[in-house]
């Protein structure tokens, strides 16, 4: 019953007209987003989180949040229509989605790829409100040397899951470690690593960081590529999908968004895990007439499905625990301290309208993006034919203007500049900048919770194995290194990355 009526005020916060009008505003960014090839959720929400600073923390988190999903949605639109993911969780869709386009079949695909993304987002979001409170109970266990293990486990896991090779995802946590150690001591307020700035003092700011990370430099990068695309057309009357089309996606949902539901509670999973992953096994449970790779519409169902539901489950661990599950999350983990309010156990009995206002929002959300996505195929599909440099001054315009809001200063703008030529920089080195992101969130933190645990064991480190939920977690953290460091495990890890 007490469920009930928190659903009840989630549902009183979401469907506020401000919260609605941000929840539209933020779905349609997303799959604006997932649309356009290159620009992808997490550069989007960089550019737009100094412009969120303004709103109420919970109408802030709905837009992110729509964002997110909203580009899972709308990444599968061009990976159909164009073979040429939007996004990166819809590379798998691509394979049996543009097959489809190219029989004719593109309506199906679609229709497919949007009634498996809503159901799996909507049993998502109802795990989501089910489970979230009691993983926020055991969070109340953990005391600083769990924090502190945890936050390894989390930084470990997003090494293993980057791009690229395990000792460049390594060089890019201790990169963004140190960036985040930058300012004053946390106990002393002694300046460190500020190299003489003073205008370092005080820290190098998230924003400016994502921003120059995510969007001026993966923009460069972009520019490089020429642009020759010819879109398949779909008309609405072609979506309807028959009986037969109907009873074969049922398993494969069901299934992704069981899978997706899984994978996207772990650290460094979410989305692109659990639809490469999705697609693994449908393939060695199904066999559709036509062979994946040829048309399958379980080869489309599947991925969506875990995707979106991926999307929706990596939520629990930032919001129930403070951990920030991919690059995206660590940019809402930023929002939320930027509103001033801190992720963790707390959340859901300090800050319940929030947490419940999110949650619920989220279905709102996935029926907006139902009712949205079909009838604008036509316009996605034209605005497809926009060359993507018309677009970059006006994104540079936006970072630049969030920049300079942060804090009046001038400084962040030379900031934004080279944590842009550092991103571009790592995008032709082929490191994964997400790994940064979290060692930056994650680092100070660490700190602070590593003291706090020598203070209280009077400077003995046997405190971080001696109690027992932070040696399960260091020894997952471990295994999960060792593992993945072997040498037949690292070259099927790189060669899966590749393809």
């Amino acid at each position: 019953m007490e469920t009930v009526n928190l659903l009840l005020l989630g549902l009183d916060q979401a469907t506020l007209p401000v919260n609605l009008l941000w929840c539209f505003v933020g779905v349609l960014l997303g799959t604006l987003v997932g649309v356009l090839p290159g620009l992808g959720p997490a550069a989007t929400m960089a550019i737009l989180l100094p412009f969120t600073i303004g709103l109420e923390p919970v109408t802030s988190l709905i837009m992110m949040a729509g964002i997110y999903y909203g580009a899972q949605y709308g990444g599968s639109t061009t990976a159909i229509l164009l073979n040429l993911p939007g996004e990166a969780s819809s590379v798998v869709t691509a394979i049996d989605g543009y097959k489809m386009a190219r029989n004719g079949r593109a309506g199906v695909a679609l229709s497919t790829a949007a009634i498996g993304s809503f159901f799996a987002g909507t049993v998502a979001t109802l795990l989501l409100a089910l489970f979230a409170p009691s993983l926020a109970e055991l969070g109340l266990l953990f005391g600083p040397a769990e924090y502190f293990s945890l936050m390894i486990l989390g930084l470990i896991a997003s090494v293993v899951l980057a791009r690229g090779s395990l000792p460049k995802a390594l060089a890019m946590v201790f990169i963004g470690i140190l960036v985040g150690l930058i300012g004053q001591d946390v106990q002393t307020a002694v300046p460190r690593f500020t190299l003489g700035f003073e205008d370092l003092s005080s820290g190098v700011n998230f924003v400016v960081v994502a921003m120059g990370l995510f969007g001026i430099g993966e923009l460069i990068k972009d520019l490089e590529n020429p642009e020759s695309r010819t879109a398949i057309s779909a008309p609405l009357f072609s979506m309807i999908p028959s009986k037969d089309d109907l009873r074969r996606m049922v398993g494969p949902i069901l299934r992704g968004t069981g899978i997706g539901s899984l994978l996207g509670l772990l650290p460094g999973g979410g989305a692109l895990l659990a639809a490469f992953a999705a697609y693994a096994i449908e393939k060695r449970v199904s066999s559709p007439p036509e062979g994946f790779g040829g048309g399958a519409i379980e080869g489309v169902a599947s991925p969506e499905s875990a995707n979106n539901a991926g999307a929706q489950t990596s939520f629990v661990p930032l919001l129930t625990l403070g951990l920030p599950a991919n690059a995206v999350m660590a940019l809402m983990f930023g929002a939320l301290i930027m509103q001033g309010i801190a992720p963790g156990p707390t959340l859901i009995s300090d800050h319940p309208d929030v947490f419940w206002g999110v949650i619920v929002s989220m279905w709102v959300g996935n029926l907006m993006l139902l009712v949205l996505n079909l009838p604008l195929i036509g316009i996605w599909t034209r605005l497809l034919t926009l060359p993507f440099r018309y677009l970059y001054p006006a994104i540079l315009v936006f970072c630049s203007i969030g920049a300079i809001s942060l804090g009046n200063n001038v400084f962040d703008l030379w900031l934004l500049a080279i944590f842009g030529l550092a991103g571009y920089i790592f995008a032709k080195l082929d490191c994964d900048a997400a790994p940064l992101i979290m060692g930056l969130l994650l680092g100070p933190m660490m700190e602070e919770n590593f003291r706090r645990a020598m203070f209280l064991s009077r400077g003995n480190p046997v405190i971080f194995v001696d109690r027992p939920i932070s040696a399960v977690l260091l020894a997952c953290a471990v295994i999960s290194l060792v593992i993945v460091a072997l040498p037949k495990i690292s070259s099927v890890r790189e060669e899966a990355f590749q393809e």
